[in-house]
């Protein structure tokens, strides 16, 4: 995304001119545009605010569209000289990507299923070889062909009949996340005439290879809501709603566990699960509950031999631990525990094989996978011998297998697929991420992890990773990255996307902020409801780490965040804008109070466990607080770009739009203010493998300009 910076003017202007591809800079007429203020006040708890940016929130109203084209062409206009260098750019990071690559396959009831890519084309190709990868290949789908006509397409939640013949598959079009399921017959290759709109995508069929089960939405809130069983050959006007989720924080879905007994259907919120389960034999049974939900009793479940084993925070166990129960015995007073509650490790998951349990844990940070063998002749770890990495299962849906696979990656080193043989211990390589150019070697780049501290104290691990040489002068640009919400962790991966930076001499950081869970589930408390301003203060804090240790200064320090990690960049630049030359806010959740106290906004009623209700004075004060809308000031901002995508449904499209038109009225600075709408798509942006590509380009732009990096 892109900018340039009308105060430092003459000096931008002098290093454009020194590179003879990029001769235009902006002209000084070029004008931001300028949006109507209606008067809206919006009354709770005796309190009023004015939201006079409110009537934005209209996309069917043509003057909403115009001023969000005026944005873009704005945004055009004075990036003009840049297009260029993002094209350069964009054709550079395309460069390192195999076209031609294949994933690794893997064998599930008798095929071995493999997605590739062609050259010059955006989409995957969807194959399956039977019983031998020497076999024919057969193309079950190419998402190309069925792209044709769209500007933006996404097929998602391939699931293939029992018996191989048949397989379900969801395509949304829009980029709202409304799927419809679409049945194809596997050995024809025709696609069945049923068809059934507004679901998440996914199905799961019950043994008999003519029903499935799945998960519609509600039009409006485009919550996850009900439960519906299809009989092939059947109306889907006629399918049976088998359940609805009348509790309008949670959503539902439906699987099958991976032993293929049990048909699950699953009710989630932030603090609370329960789950139902029907033999797969009997799809027409009625579905008993599991355990009933019991507000902050957390529970996974998954299937071996005659007991569930189960992942759960259950008396008290912050950090969860497993315990198993007899299938026919499935409510919580039967539950024994197998591994205990450990203070210091974060249990997130488990994987069942015939003869092993895989445990992924936490500890410190970092990913551990324990390896144990059901008659308890083997407990071992797999070793890591890095600070920097990501490790974890990766696709395994053979139950008989002695093989585990999982992936690694760390800021250094290519994504890898791996097989273990969890009996000899023997380690396959089966695939690292080819990054193609010729250029690039690992041993040029560095990676670390430091600790800032906190203002409370609390030490805030952060992931660092630079070409080699780098001097802690305060000279080298660095971009800082965050997410902090949802206990979603951020850990450190590889991108060669990212080389692009650490080429032209940034350091990529990524901040473990509390409100992920990067340092267990106490992590995630510690920064979300009324203590959701921790995760502010510690990006905060980090940043001034950075610049403390050397690493950067407030001249070429950048801060990037998408979603709630645009709400974080919304927070920490109304909190000190002082810090950062430039900022990178993608599909910002920016007006927190006005949205969670809309229950007709999609998500909102499930996000109070998250945030707090604002019906509630408390939580509608300490939102009011820290909302970015409604605290932005008459002060100086740093340069900042914001991007949205107008059909969103994660954070609509006004919360940017009203911030940015905001922004434009109170900040005192002359620094570049961008908002960039792609008018085609949603949270994700755009669909295509190399079309996202181009959007990259335009943050890297926006962060360059500002160094005067040209090329």
């Amino acid at each position: 995304m892109n900018y340039l910076h009308s105060l430092g003017l003459a000096s931008l202007i002098f290093a454009t001119a020194c590179e003879t591809k990029q001769k235009k800079t902006p002209s000084m007429d070029i004008m931001p545009p300028k949006v109507e203020k209606i008067a809206k006040n919006l009354e709770m708890h005796d309190d009023v605010r004015d939201d006079s940016y409110y009537w934005l929130n209209d996309r069917e109203n043509p003057e909403v569209i115009d001023y969000l084209e005026r944005e873009n062409d704005y945004y055009e206009k004075m990036t003009a000289h840049t297009k260029g260098f993002q094209d350069d750019l964009f054709e550079e990071m395309k460069s390192r990507i195999k076209e031609d690559d294949e994933s690794v396959p893997y064998k599930l009831n008798g095929y071995y299923y493999i997605t590739r890519f062609e050259t010059g084309k955006d989409y995957p190709i969807y194959t399956r070889k039977k019983d031998s990868l020497e076999a024919e290949e057969e193309i079950m789908f190419d998402a190309n062909e069925l792209a044709e006509g769209h500007s933006y397409f996404n097929l998602n939640s391939i699931s293939v009949s029992p018996d191989n013949t048949l397989a379900t598959f969801g395509i949304d079009t829009v980029s709202r996340r409304k799927y419809t399921i679409y049945i194809k017959n596997l050995i024809t290759g025709e696609i069945l005439k049923e068809k059934i709109p507004l679901t998440t995508g996914g199905a799961t069929w019950a043994s008999d290879n003519k029903t499935i089960f799945y998960t519609r939405k509600d039009e409006q809130t485009l919550r996850s809501n009900e439960i519906y069983r299809h009989t092939l050959g059947e109306n889907p006007d006629s399918d049976v709603k088998i359940f609805t989720e009348e509790d309008e924080t949670f959503g539902t879905y439906v699987y099958k566990t991976k032993s293929k007994k049990f048909i699950v259907i699953g009710s989630y919120s932030t603090l609370t699960s329960e789950y139902q389960i029907l033999s797969a034999d009997t799809p027409k049974g009625e579905f008993k509950v599991f355990q009933p939900r019991t507000r902050g009793l957390e529970y996974d479940i998954a299937h071996y031999g005659d007991d569930f084993y189960i992942v759960t925070n259950k008396d008290k166990a912050t950090n969860f631990k497993l315990m198993k129960t007899p299938d026919n015995k499935t409510g919580m007073e039967n539950w024994k525990d197998v591994i205990p509650h450990r203070k210091d490790v974060f249990l997130e998951d488990i994987e069942i094989f015939k003869d092993y349990l895989v445990v992924s844990e936490r500890s410190n940070g970092l990913n551990k996978i324990n390896i144990k063998r059901w008659d308890n002749t083997a407990d071992y770890y797999l070793p890591f011998d890095n600070e920097t990495y990501t490790a974890g299962a990766s696709t395994n849906p053979d139950f008989d297998s002695e093989v585990l696979r999982y992936g690694y990656s760390s800021l250094t080193t290519p994504s890898s697929t791996i097989d273990f043989n969890m009996r000899t211990k023997e380690k396959t390589v089966l695939k690292e991420t080819e990054v193609l150019g010729g250029k690039f070697d690992k041993s040029n780049y560095e990676s670390k992890r430091v600790w800032a501290t906190a203002e409370d104290g609390t030490k805030i691990p952060v992931s660092m990773v630079y070409k080699k040489g780098m001097k802690n002068n305060g000279e080298n640009p660095l971009l800082l990255y965050a997410y902090g919400s949802y206990g979603a962790t951020i850990d450190p991966y590889f991108s060669s996307v990212r080389l692009s930076l650490l080429d032209r001499g940034f350091i990529y950081a990524i901040a473990h902020i509390r409100g992920g869970q990067y340092l267990g589930r106490d992590w995630y408390e510690d920064g979300k409801l009324l203590n959701k301003k921790n995760t502010f203060t510690d990006f905060v804090d980090a940043s001034k780490f950075m610049i403390s240790e050397g690493y950067t200064s407030n001249k070429h320090l950048y801060a990037q965040g998408g979603s709630a990690g645009g709400l974080l960049m919304g927070a920490v630049v109304n909190l000190a804008p002082e810090l950062y030359n430039g900022v990178i806010a993608a599909v910002p959740f920016v007006d927190v109070v006005t949205t969670m106290l809309d229950d007709t906004i999609p998500l909102t009623t499930g996000e109070y466990d998250e945030w707090g209700n604002p019906n509630d004075p408390d939580y509608y004060n300490y939102m009011k607080s820290y909302s970015p809308y409604d605290n932005v000031e008459a002060k100086a901002y740093p340069n900042m770009f914001v991007t949205t995508g107008l059909h969103d449904s994660q954070v609509q499209y006004w919360e940017p739009a009203k911030w940015v038109a905001k922004l434009r009225e109170m900040k005192t600075d002359n620094n570049v203010l961008f908002m960039d709408t792609n008018m085609e798509a949603g949270h994700g942006g755009a669909s295509g493998r190399f079309e996202a590509l181009k959007e990259v380009a335009k943050n890297y732009a926006f962060i360059f300009d500002l160094e005067g990096i040209t090329k």
